[in-house]
Formats: C-alpha cells, sequence, structure tokens
C-alpha cells in the first residue's frame, strides 16, 4: 500500500492504508483541492467536500464502495474557502459538520451566489484575467449555502468508531480558521491549506509567524503521511518545504517594507529563487499586503477585489 510521498498523484480516490483514503486533484491549482476519508466500524467521517456539485458528487460516487457499511455521518470543513465546503449540500442530511468557529466568517463573506456573480460579472481586464484562470473550470449555479452544525474554538477530538481523530486550529493564518485532522493510529496528518504542495500558498490572513508555527508543529507530528490541502501526497518534506517558502518571502518583503517600497512594487520585484517553478507564483501579491500588515500594525490592506486584479496584472505580465 502507498503511503507518503510514494501515493501517486493522479485525480481520484486513493488508499492510504489504515481504512484512510485521500480524494486528490491534480494540478492542485486554484479550486482543485484535496480531501479526505477516515473508515471506521460503521461510521465515516469525510474532511472537506469539493468547489462545486459535480466534482463533489463524482468524489462521493468514489467513495460509497469505501465506507461500505460506514456512511459519512461527520464531515470537517477545515476552513472557510469555498473548494473546502461548498459541496456540503451532498453529504448526508443527517451527517454532523464540523468546523472552527472562525471558519463561520469566511463562509459567510464568500457564500456560493458571490462566486456565481463574479463568474457572471462583466470585469475590467486584469480581474478578468484572474477570475478565468482561477476559476473558470467550475460552475456556482444551484449550489446551497450548507454551513456547518458543530463548532470549536482551539481543539476538539471526534472518535470515529472508536478512532481518535484530532483536530486543531493553527489558524489564523492561510485563513482566519486553519484546522489540521490528525489520525494517531494510522500515523496520518490532513492539513487542509496550511500545506499546498508543488504550489505557492496564499496568506489571506496571516500573519506568517502563525503559518510558519503551523508548519513547524505539523513537522513534530508523529506522521509519515501527510495529506495536503493542495497537490500530491507528501512527508514531512511537505511541511518543510511551504515553510522554506514563507521564510524566503518574509524576508525579501520586510528588507523592501524597510526601505519604503510599497507592497505592490515589492510583490513585482521579489525574485522567487528556488520556487519560480511553483504553480500561481501570482499569489505572492497577496502574501506581501499580509507580511506588510503583520509588520505595521496600522497598515491598511487593500480589499479583495483590488488583490485579485493585482494578481490578474501579475499573470499578464509573465505572459507578455
Amino acid at each position: 500500500m502507498p503511503r507518503g510521498s510514494q501515493t501517486p498523484y493522479t485525480r481520484g480516490l486513493h488508499e492510504l492504508g489504515d481504512g484512510l483514503f485521500a480524494f486528490l486533484q491534480p494540478d492542485g491549482s486554484w479550486g482543485w483541492s484535496n480531501a479526505g476519508l477516515v473508515v471506521g466500524e460503521g461510521t465515516s467521517l469525510l474532511i472537506d467536500t469539493l468547489f462545486d456539485l459535480r466534482l463533489t458528487r463524482e468524489m462521493l460516487d468514489q467513495m460509497r464502495p469505501a465506507t461500505g457499511p460506514g456512511p459519512i455521518r461527520q464531515v470537517l470543513n477545515t476552513h472557510g474557502n469555498g473548494d473546502h465546503w461548498y459541496g456540503n449540500q451532498l453529504v448526508p442530511a443527517e451527517a454532523e459538520i464540523v468546523a472552527s468557529a472562525a471558519a463561520i466568517d469566511d463562509m459567510q463573506e464568500v457564500p456560493p451566489t458571490l462566486m456565481h456573480t463574479l463568474a457572471e460579472a462583466d470585469l475590467d481586464e486584469a480581474l478578468a484575467t484572474f477570475v478565468r484562470h482561477a476559476f473558470a473550470p467550475f460552475r456556482f449555479d444551484g449550489i446551497e449555502m450548507r454551513l456547518p452544525t458543530r463548532t470549536f474554538t482551539g481543539s476538539l477530538t471526534l472518535d470515529v468508531a472508536g478512532r481518535r481523530v484530532e483536530l486543531l486550529d493553527l489558524g489564523p493564518a492561510h485563513t482566519r480558521a486553519d484546522v489540521i485532522a490528525y489520525v494517531p493510529d494510522a500515523r496520518t496528518v490532513f492539513t487542509g491549506d496550511i500545506l499546498f504542495v508543488g504550489g505557492t500558498p496564499i496568506m489571506w490572513a496571516g500573519p506568517v509567524s502563525n503559518w510558519l508555527a503551523a508548519c513547524e508543529h505539523i513537522e513534530a507530528l508523529d506522521v509519515d503521511t501527510v495529506v495536503p490541502g493542495h497537490g500530491p501526497v507528501t512527508d514531512k518534506d511537505g511541511p518543510r518545504q511551504v515553510r522554506r517558502y514563507l521564510e524566503h518571502v518574509r524576508d525579501e518583503a520586510a528588507e523592501r517594507h524597510a526601505a519604503g517600497m510599497p507592497a505592490a512594487e515589492a510583490a513585482l520585484d521579489i525574485d522567487l529563487g528556488e520556487f519560480a517553478d511553483w504553480s500561481d507564483p501570482e499569489r505572492i501579491a497577496v502574501n506581501v499586503e499580509s507580511i506588510y500588515a503583520e509588520l505595521d500594525p496600522a497598515y491598511e490592506r487593500p480589499p479583495a477585489p483590488v488583490l485579485l486584479t493585482r494578481m490578474g496584472a501579475y499573470l499578464r505580465g509573465r505572459r507578455a
């Protein structure tokens, strides 16, 4: 049974052993998120749904033989980005949906209806470039907003037919709440978007210090299989790679902040070095803004539409 970095990075459901599964979606770019499944005796835990109904329905169909007599009775939404919860309406009606309390605000701020409106809107050129790049493959019509029914703060232990699954909110980092799910008896952790493997992380919330601490926490766990929110299944090299990227951008941004360079200019000026080949490099436009906000509490980050437009401009510049 392949474990950790030996799991092939192909689309669909992959058995990890010990009643654990990962649903992977290459190439892990915008919206192409992973999900997980923990199967117990007579019950199962689903870790995240997907970005639209078509994708979530396909995933659940593939999972049905794996759950067998143990249908999904619990669902964890690791955080509030839509590619990890918009498919909630398709899980069984009796299923308990769990999330960190802080994730609810993110979910309510960007409901599926907003994404549908954005996808259909007449936008300026740079913003349209980004929206096409990030969201064109997905369909946001028909999605009903089904929020978690149980929230927690800090940590929570779930019982999946006698199997312990330890939930820990390591945010704010990527978003306001970033929950990992650690399965000690299988030496496996599902990290949500604390980890992007082979792709550029994006720091919607920060601070970067929290995200670095989250990577260190994962590195310290007794695990040999790490399932990221995006990208291939990995081992402890995954959090080490993300930590190196964040440290690099933190240091480069801090140097430019000290020199008085505006954040938008700094994002274009930073040499990504060993991380230049990672997908979605435009995310540095958001990451630098978050780091500037951490360095200066009085700093006002631009609103989301401005950040999306900057990422679109970054993409257009690279393609020119």
